[in-house]
Order: structure tokens, then C-alpha cells, then sequence
């Protein structure tokens, strides 16, 4: 049975004072279920090099696996292999054995980029890239499979894996992550709708990045079709999208849109649309949320749990863990208690230290009570 919910504190900055208080906390209690909203927090992701040492021990025990360990700390993951190539069923069934001792967790996946970014040409590798040039039936058929690309073959083998995780009760969500070229037009319209009716059975989050398609129109199109506009977080260059406020406005007044869904990139302007082959890809995702800033994203989950029965908010900020570190910093502001904290990450993120339902197993690298920098 999930833990009863803490009494909901006025603002999340009042939750995060009161978490920082608060004593209380037990493995696999990073929980955030309302009577009616189920709130799940976590990162984008879980197989990064780079997180050896930081959100996982240097040294692993026989049998340990990324998936199992996260999911002592967090009710999802965002599965990004899927958007690569779809996701192999063989996979799916192992990954749900690795998460099977936490009873909430769900998994979100992104759909695989031939039917998002495949048909268009930017890779974002700048703010004003060229428009989309195809007629409105040529893309809505693109989108429906009848014109060969992504062909029937193509969606069958996506949902080999996605349905998977939905027959096990498994599938929170699924992604169709845009590229910011995929700028509003009444054949990317057309395209998008044909793509909600194509997988209208699987509950469906739609990201896009530039800003025109900021409208209620478009609010409308994916509530009549029951999927979530993607609240997003990300560098606002040019028409960037910038977060939405109106959550009752994108989720619908009759919650017809059973979910909602949130991603944070970071707030690294100076890398997100660079073409430098000297900077590492990584450094777009380099960049830890302070506080200050998580606050308004912790209001804004409280105020769309209003209008939805699951939200998801997913970190992909990964870099060193830190999409990791700020999930954990969401828990505690929504929960309005401290939380279990990998022990790895405590070690070099001392911020963390304010949040953790359990001392250290041994003295943090850093004096405790500042704040790294991303």
C-alpha cells in the first residue's frame, strides 16, 4: 500500500522549509500520491558512463542493475533507448523483472524518432532552420504509414515493445519528443494529428519546442485526442517555447486528458543550439537547477494535479546526476519530507544533505550546506 499522503503545504518554497525539517523518510518512500493525482518524479534515462561514482557506486555488487536502483528512489524512468530504435520486446520483459520490487513504478518512453524527426531536417543546430516543405496530405499520410515512411512494419515493431510494458500495466506514457524545426504550420498540424489517431491507444505526451505552437487551438486538438501537452523547461533562444502557466488550460476543466507531463533540459544557453565539434554533447544537458529555480516548477505540478489523475516530470538534465539531484529536490518539495538519497550522489552533491531521510554512510567530499554550480 503507498504511504499516506503529508498534509499539502501552502507553497512548494513552504514545503521545501519544512522537508529540510522534517526527519522522516524510509527507503523506497519517495512517493507522491494525492487522493487524486499520482505524481511520479524521476530522470530521463538510466545508462550514462558518466554516472558511475556519482548516482551509482564505483564498485558494483553481483547482479546490480541501473533500473533496480533507481527504482529504490523513484516511481519512473523515462526509457530514451525507444527514441534510438524501437524498443526490443526481450528488453521489456527484462527491464520490468528489474523494477518489479517497487509496485508503482511506471515506465514513460519516447517514440521512436522516424515518425518525429525523420521527415524533417533539422537536427537543432540552430534557431531559424529551414521550414517544413511537404504538402498537408503527404504528411498526414507519412504520419498514418501509407506512404511507406514509417511504413506499417516500422509501427509494428514500436509496438512490440511498448505493449510489453502496457499489458504488464507498465506504460505510463509515451513520448512523441519534436524537434524544435517542427514549427506549426497546417501540415505539421495535419502531420501531429495523424500521429495521435495512429497510436490513439496508448496514453500520449506531446513535446514540441518552438513557440507557435503555443495556442489554444493546439490545446484543443490534443485534448479532443486525450494527450498531454509537455510542459517543458529549456533555453528560450529566439521562439523557443517558454513553460505554460494555465495548466487548466492545456489539461482540460473535465480532466479528459488523463495525464499530464513535464521534462527539464537545464538552462545551458551557451551550448544547447551549438554546432562546435570541440563541445561534447553532454554539455547541453550540463546544468543543475538551484532551488530557487525547481520552486515554480514544484507549483506548477501541485496545480496540474489538480487537473489530471498522473503526472509525470521527468529530469533530463543528466549530466553527473544532476537531473538526479533535482528530481530528488522535486520529491521533497511535493512531499514536504526528506527523502532517500543514493548514497553516491550525497557525496558530491552536499545540497543534498538538507533533503536526506538518513545520515551519510561516510563524511561528504564537501562542506555541507553549499551548494555546487552547474
Amino acid at each position: 500500500m503507498p504511504e499516506a499522503e503529508p498534509e499539502r503545504p501552502a507553497s512548494a518554497e513552504s514545503a521545501q522549509s519544512t522537508a529540510e525539517n522534517n526527519a522522516a523518510g524510509n527507503r523506497g518512500s519517495n512517493s507522491i500520491i494525492t487522493p487524486a493525482c499520482e505524481i511520479r518524479i524521476g530522470p530521463a534515462g538510466w545508462s550514462y558512463p558518466d554516472w558511475s561514482g556519482y548516482v551509482y557506486p564505483s564498485r558494483r555488487p553481483k547482479g546490480f542493475h541501473e533500473a533496480s536502483y533507481l527504482a529504490e528512489f523513484f516511481d519512473t524512468i523515462e526509457i530514451n533507448t525507444s527514441f534510438y530504435s524501437p524498443m526490443q520486446p526481450g528488453h521489456a520483459h527484462q527491464w520490468l523483472e528489474r523494477v518489479a520490487a517497487n509496485p508503482r513504478f511506471l515506465f514513460t518512453a519516447k517514440l521512436w524518432q522516424k515518425f518525429t524527426h525523420e521527415a524533417f531536417s533539422d537536427a537543432e543546430s540552430g534557431v531559424t532552420p529551414p521550414p517544413v516543405r511537404s504538402s498537408s496530405s503527404l504528411l498526414s499520410r507519412t504520419a498514418s504509414g501509407s506512404t511507406g515512411s514509417p511504413s506499417a512494419e516500422d509501427e509494428r515493431a514500436v509496438r512490440a515493445g511498448f505493449d510489453v510494458l502496457r499489458n504488464a500495466g507498465k506504460l505510463g506514457a509515451v513520448l512523441l519528443q519534436f524537434p524544435f524545426s517542427f514549427q506549426r504550420t497546417s501540415e505539421t498540424t495535419a502531420y501531429l494529428t495523424a500521429l495521435l489517431k495512429r497510436f490513439a491507444d496508448y496514453p500520449l505526451a506531446v513535446e514540441v519546442r518552438h513557440a507557435s505552437w503555443d495556442d489554444p487551438e493546439i490545446f484543443a486538438l490534443l485534448r479532443e485526442h486525450h494527450a498531454a501537452f509537455c510542459n517543458i523547461d529549456q533555453p528560450v533562444i529566439g521562439r523557443s517555447l517558454v513553460p505554460r502557466e494555465g495548466e487548466a488550460q492545456l489539461l482540460g476543466q473535465d480532466s479528459s486528458t488523463p495525464i499530464g507531463y513535464i521534462r527539464l533540459h537545464g538552462r545551458r544557453y551557451d551550448t544547447w543550439f551549438s554546432d562546435d565539434p570541440t563541445i561534447a554533447s553532454h554539455e547541453r544537458y550540463n546544468y543543475l537547477y538551484s532551488t530557487e529555480e525547481l520552486i515554480p516548477w514544484a507549483d506548477r505540478i501541485q496545480n496540474a494535479s489538480e487537473q489530471t489523475r498522473k503526472i509525470f516530470a521527468i529530469a533530463n538534465n543528466h549530466y553527473l546526476g544532476k537531473g538526479v539531484v533535482n528530481a530528488l529536490q522535486l520529491i521533497s518539495m511535493l512531499k514536504a519530507a526528506k527523502v532517500n538519497v543514493p548514497e553516491p550522489l550525497r557525496q558530491h552533491y552536499p545540497e543534498l544533505e538538507k533533503i536526506a531521510s538518513r545520515p551519510p554512510e561516510r563524511p561528504t567530499l564537501f562542506p555541507m550546506g553549499k551548494e555546487t554550480k552547474g
